[in-house]
């Protein structure tokens, strides 16, 4: 009895301690933001008192000496009814800056509704000036916030420990996908099998702890604070309702992924139906005012490029003319929309012979699947890898996108031979104009798997929006900078 009471009390405390670690970065982090909401609207209120009268401490002017002091209070407040303080929050840059701008739009219609109705003459250019600039210098700040904090995720502070309870695929690729892309900020560190299948000691380094029923224990045995339910069938509503109940006593988060996976949150509504919370999953847009604008963009964005980095094409094509003999440009055969093909260009960063030399090097492709990738290439230039490390060399694609073959946000342009090899799944990467970069492009490049590649095409494809290529472009100048994964 006493050993049980022992282990009870040590169970006790690790829950204690591990939920207290957890809740101190979440508090700083709260904190930061905090701070950094009610700086950015103080900063912008004092930019509009200044900017907009000559003399902001004349008596007459109270009442805008004491809205520049009540605004960063009422700001944070605007952000807090927003739900951008919420922990589940905390890293998620779509969802934390989607509702900083709720707060901005919301404070801003909530002004001009009082003006209205109370009959009171505010100054516009204070308005106009202070909330949008609070707004702008909030995303800012919140960006920042969150860079930090992917950093300190990626170094392994911080960080979410969790159990996955699962079949041992969908561990394993779990556990692959948290350690490729830790701004997550998520460890897997225990495991939980379907019973009887619980006799592994491990999984990709990480220990099976028990099967589905032993799913509490592992979360303390482990020090969690996580559990993260994937896709089987035999934990049912009645178990995970169990296992919930269970969890809540210690403070557990708990998350479920649901059997269609790579479907963004836009597409998926929870419906409740004669008492069942039925997830309902919208069709993707594929076509209609979303693809109207994005192909407006795609031209408007290609043709000022064009003109702006005329500069760089010149410069670009004197250093190949000097590299060696053979064009400047270099054109192939890819596939794009619906199966057309088009002829795609590049700046060349091959010597002259290099398509007869790819029969020789095939024993040494870097990738499995239908992907042809060499790192140090033999047949690549020594300007030719400067322009792939930093993507130059993609600049007269450009005209492709100009002339409607491709788009500037998109899936991998593949080559005919590979769209050959392609199976039923695959083929949907062809619903939509290839890009000049996409989620492949920001996820890795060339350091990718032909299966990671394909996975990354698809959920483009399945979650395309507007904001997403605005996101993915942001990216890109990232990606591009760093230079890794290109060869």
């Amino acid at each position: 009895m006493a050993v049980v009471d022992e282990r009870r009390t040590t169970s006790v405390r690790s829950e204690r301690s591990r939920a207290a670690e957890q809740a101190v970065w979440v508090r700083r982090h709260v904190r930061a933001a905090v701070a950094a909401d009610f700086g950015c609207a103080l900063v912008a209120a004092l930019v509009a008192l200044f900017g907009r009268f000559q003399e902001p401490f004349h008596a007459f002017l109270v009442p805008y000496q004491i809205l520049t002091v009540g605004l960063p209070f009422v700001w944070v407040a605007a952000i807090a009814i927003s739900r951008g303080y919420q922990p589940r929050f905390i890293g998620l840059g779509s969802d934390e800056f989607r509702r900083v701008l709720n707060a901005g739009i919301t404070l801003t219609a909530a002004v001009a509704v009082l003006a209205y109705a109370t009959k009171t003459d505010i100054a516009r250019g204070y308005v106009v000036v202070a909330l949008p600039l609070a707004t702008f210098l909030d995303l800012a700040a919140r960006y920042a916030l969150r860079r930090r904090l992917h950093r300190m995720w990626a170094r392994g502070r911080c960080m979410r420990r969790v159990v996955a309870v699962g079949h041992r695929a969908s561990v394993a690729d779990l556990i692959r996908r948290f350690r490729r892309e830790q701004y997550h900020g998520m460890d897997v560190v225990a495991v939980c099998l379907p019973a009887g299948r619980a006799d592994a000691e491990e999984i990709d380094g990480v220990p099976v702890l028990g099967d589905f029923s032993d799913a509490e224990l592992s979360v303390d045995q482990s020090e969690a604070d996580t559990v993260a339910v994937l896709s089987c069938p035999e934990m049912d509503g009645t178990t995970l309702r169990r296992l919930a109940w269970r969890l809540e006593k210690t403070g557990t988060d708990l998350c479920v992924a649901p059997a269609l996976m790579d479907v963004a949150g836009p597409r998926t509504t929870i419906r409740p139906v004669a008492g069942l919370p039925l997830l309902h999953v919208e069709h993707p847009e594929l076509d209609g005012a979303g693809k109207l604008i994005k192909s407006l963009m795609d031209r408007m964005g290609a043709g000022l490029a064009l003109v702006l980095l005329s500069p760089v094409f010149l410069v670009i094509t004197v250093l190949i003319r000097t590299s060696g003999p053979g064009n400047v440009l270099f054109k192939q055969t890819r596939v794009g929309k619906n199966g057309r093909e088009f002829t795609v260009l590049k700046f060349r960063t091959m010597v002259r012979d290099a398509e007869r030399m790819k029969t020789q090097l095939t024993v040494r492709n870097d990738h499995k699947g239908v992907l042809f990738k060499i790192k140090n290439d033999p047949r690549i230039t020594r300007v030719g890898g400067f322009l792939r490390r930093y993507s130059l060399d993609e600049l007269p694609q450009l005209l492709n996108v100009l002339l409607g073959d491709m788009s500037l946000v998109g899936p991998r342009p593949p080559l005919p031979d590979e769209v050959a090899q392609y199976g039923f799944d695959v083929r949907r990467r062809l619903v939509v104009k290839p890009g000049m970069t996409g989620l492949w492009q920001v996820g890795g490049r060339s350091d990718l798997s032909w299966e990671e590649s394909v996975r990354l095409d698809l959920r483009y494809v399945e979650n395309w929006s507007l904001a997403l290529d605005l996101q993915i472009m942001w990216k890109t100048v990232a990606a591009v900078l760093r230079g890794s994964g290109a060869y």
